[in-house]
């Protein structure tokens, strides 16, 4: 059901205006990888890691998995899809490997995770 709060009681597109917007979006080859991103930060579990390595910079996933409170590998799963989506990078340091926020990770982290005082 449509709340009719949310339209308008004319028709009343304002063309050159709409036009404007319309052709300064991005298109969707450069959208879609935002969607990926963003899409991967939805589970609170990864929302949860995220937060976790922004807060520690650089973190194992034995160090990430006691932070969150969740098994390793479930941990090791989540990560992976943090790094596909571009939000975290991974090195081999020995025999540990080391997770971190990208430069978008860090900043679609800190977007989201905004906390609103009113």
């Amino acid at each position: 059901m449509v709340d009719v709060a949310d339209e308008c009681d004319l028709l009343c597109l304002d063309l050159p205006h709409a036009e404007r917007i319309r052709a300064a979006l991005p298109p969707l080859p450069e959208v879609e990888p935002a969607a990926i991103r963003a899409r991967a930060l939805g589970d609170p579990t990864r929302l949860t890691i995220a937060a976790a390595l922004a807060s520690g910079d650089e973190l194992c996933v034995c160090d990430l998995a006691w932070v969150v409170g969740q098994a390793q590998n479930l941990v090791s799963h989540h990560l992976r899809q943090l790094k596909y989506a571009g939000l975290v990078t991974s090195r081999r340091d020995g025999r540990l490997v080391m997770y971190s926020l990208t430069p978008s990770g860090k900043a679609l982290t800190a977007a989201i995770l905004v906390v609103e005082h009113g």
